[in-house]
């Protein structure tokens, strides 16, 4: 009462003063969340608002909204106990309020206590029951408590309700990648239209979801379903999902298989494509693309695409305006790579921007991705594996993804203090961090991007894969990263340079027989470093040891006839338990994705043996570890797994559980 009394009696011109302070740290705490501000104008900002605020407690130490905002930048920099000391300070003065209810709500979920930030956010709602952020805050504890469903609704109605915000299409994006679709459903339908037209997203991480609506939407599990091409051609949600995503569903790959094959009995009827037909045409394209052409087609409908491109040489030889090739090219993409073709050299006579608007998505990635890709492989000693090859057989790059996942910007300093609970002042200025395995590169871009403070080594075994993430890197405009075959990681390792953070994304293959993962470990961290790697191995269903087994007994090359063979007789016997796993699994409806698994496995002795080396307690400490769900977990009883599997003990076993582990280097 003494308090409060106090601050009853101040001067107003003081007030006034306090007042002011506290507006002008709530505009520099806007701005330093103000994502089109680079990573410096927003720390510079964050420090204007402590500046505030340190003013205005300096004439009013017990005011409630500078301790509450002062509490929300302590809570934004990983001070957690500042913060949750703070917002009770604040509460302390002027109970009651919402906003500190709903930041108490968000640094529980900080503290990884969802049902305690649960907790708090219903609170604040009870207080104001239109606050958008504490019923945000409610979806979001949701999600990390598992109820995706209920999380799901909560961000729809956020939606419907007019809020925008980023965090709310993030959420919803991920509570899809959870949720079961059992029937035709017109909102969630509508729901996917949202989320596949929301730029920033990566629709590639909802194609299951996508593809189960579909699946309801056409009946497809029902035989006597008909589909009717011109329907399917107005349908926005498939030609949006044909864009952007890649469907992992046995059902909906014979649908765009079908689809393709009516688009070409027309054209091959009519000798002409249909305005209408042309976006499902390019839809379809792309398509084919992103799953490196693994949809395999009739005998009879790969002579007519035979015949189009005949005829594409024939009109380019003879000079034929663009117009006239337009058709023909959507056409043919649908079937195979234009930068495969025999006309393709004669295409590059025309720039990208050249060509008409809607057909500029397949070519750029059909033939001038691919262009540029392949000029980036020939700085690599690894291109004379493939200089024997036929155009098709290839590789192509694995995963394929198009937008990054959303980051806010940071650095890895902070990462390392807030998450790891590190202490990070001997730093240098900039952090080396080695990707290992990083496949297309996308969280090798992430860390690039988000980092600030970071140059990026992402080391691949596949060099489509380097080619791509090269290319994507100078699209994205990202200059602290580079994308190295192993050998060079090797030679920069043996050459003496070392990284103080190493990812471990995708396990080299036993193909790799001069490379150690753990001795290019040992030699390349240095007194600090960090390890963080996965402990289960993809790729191990009773349907991928079947295959290995066929292919090893018929000396089957990995060449796209090959392969497109595999997944036929897959697909063909969908309805046996052996391949049900496989069948799940988003890699198998992409050539790329099924060459990596089939004959480039990851090797698990790599594993093993890294996980040998860490289990060393003098030299390694384990100092984070988390569950599949993202969940931390007490880092003794997993010290405690690690050192008893090392001595022999299978029945506690890291392998296979699917764990996320952080080692620091002790010396």
């Amino acid at each position: 009462m003494q308090v409060q009394h106090h601050n009853a009696h101040l001067p107003h011109s003081v007030k006034a003063q306090v007042a002011r302070l506290v507006l002008q740290a709530n505009l520099a705490y806007g701005e330093s969340n103000n994502q089109e501000s680079s990573y410096v104008q927003r720390l510079k900002e964050r420090q204007a608002c402590r500046e505030h605020l340190g003013q205005a407690l300096s004439l009013d130490a017990d005011n409630a909204a500078a301790l509450g905002l002062l509490g929300r930048v302590e809570l934004d920099d990983g001070h957690l106990e500042k913060a949750y000391a703070l917002f009770n300070a604040s509460l302390n003065q002027h109970p009651g309020q919402a906003q500190q209810y709903c930041n108490l709500g968000y640094w529980a979920l900080k503290s990884e206590r969802p049902a305690q930030a649960e907790a708090y956010f219903v609170q604040a709602l009870e207080y104001d029951r239109q606050s958008s952020a504490a019923f945000c805050g409610v979806a979001h504890a949701k999600r990390l408590q598992g109820q995706f469903d209920v999380a799901y609704l909560h961000y729809r109605k956020l939606l419907q309700t007019g809020s925008e915000w980023g965090s709310i299409y993030s959420g919803m994006l991920t509570c899809a990648r959870h949720l079961q679709v059992h029937r035709a459903d017109s909102d969630l339908a509508q729901d996917a239209i949202a989320l596949l037209r929301h730029e920033g997203l990566p629709h590639q991480e909802i194609g299951r979801f996508v593809g189960a609506i579909i699946q309801q939407q056409y009946d497809l599990d029902n035989p006597s379903s008909q589909v009717m091409l011109d329907a399917a051609a107005e349908d926005e949600l498939l030609i949006l999902a044909l864009q952007k995503t890649l469907m992992p569903n046995a059902a909906v790959e014979e649908l765009v298989s079908l689809l393709r094959r009516a688009v070409m009995a027309e054209v091959a009827h009519t000798a002409t494509l249909r305005d209408e037909l042309q976006p499902l045409c390019l839809a379809i394209a792309l398509y084919a693309e992103r799953s490196g052409f693994a949809i395999a087609a009739e005998d009879d409908e790969e002579r007519l695409a035979s015949t189009i491109n005949e005829s594409l040489s024939a009109q380019l030889a003879m000079g034929d305006p663009q117009d006239a090739l337009t058709g023909s090219l959507m056409v043919s993409a649908m079937y195979g790579a234009l930068f495969h073709q025999r006309f393709a050299v004669q295409l590059g006579a025309w720039n990208l921007m050249d060509w008409p608007l809607g057909l500029q998505p397949v070519l750029s990635t059909s033939y001038y991705s691919r262009a540029e890709e392949e000029a980036i492989k020939q700085n690599f000693d690894e291109k004379a594996e493939e200089l024997c090859l036929e155009k098709a057989d290839v590789p192509q790059a694995w995963p394929s993804w198009s937008k990054l996942a959303y980051r806010t910007e940071t650095s890895l300093r902070t990462v390392m203090a807030q998450e790891l609970d590190l202490n990070t002042e001997h730093l240098p200025t900039t952090l080396r961090v080695m990707v290992c395995g990083a496949q297309s590169g996308q969280r090798a871009l992430e860390l690039a991007q988000y980092l600030d403070d970071v140059e990026v080594i992402a080391v691949d075994e596949s060099l489509a894969n380097i080619a791509k993430g090269t290319r994507m890197a100078q699209k994205l405009n990202i200059g602290n990263i580079v994308f190295w075959p192993w050998s060079i990681a090797q030679r920069f390792v043996a050459d003496g340079h070392q990284v103080h953070w190493i990812d471990i994304g995708r396990l080299p293959s036993a193909a790799l027989t001069q490379l150690s993962l753990a001795a290019l470990i040992n030699s390349a961290s240095n007194s600090g470093a960090i390890v963080h790697l996965h402990t289960a191995i993809d790729e191990q269903t009773p349907g991928d040891k079947q295959i290995r087994r066929l292919i090893h007994e018929h000396n089957l090359q990995p060449g796209r006839t090959s392969l497109r063979q595999l997944r036929r007789m897959v697909l063909a016997n969908r309805q046996d338990a052996l391949w049900t796993d496989l069948l799940q699994d988003e890699n198998f409806y992409s050539l790329g994705g099924c060459r990596d698994r089939w004959f480039r496995a990851q090797d698990s002795r790599q594993l093993e043996e890294t996980l040998a080396l860490l289990s060393n307690e003098v030299e390694w400490k384990l100092v984070k570890a988390r569950d599949e769900d993202g969940h931390s977990l007490a880092t003794g009883p997993v010290q405690r797994q690690i050192q008893a599997e090392v001595l022999g003990s299978e029945v506690q076993s890291l392998m296979g559980q699917n764990l996320s582990v952080y080692f620091q280097r002790r010396r």
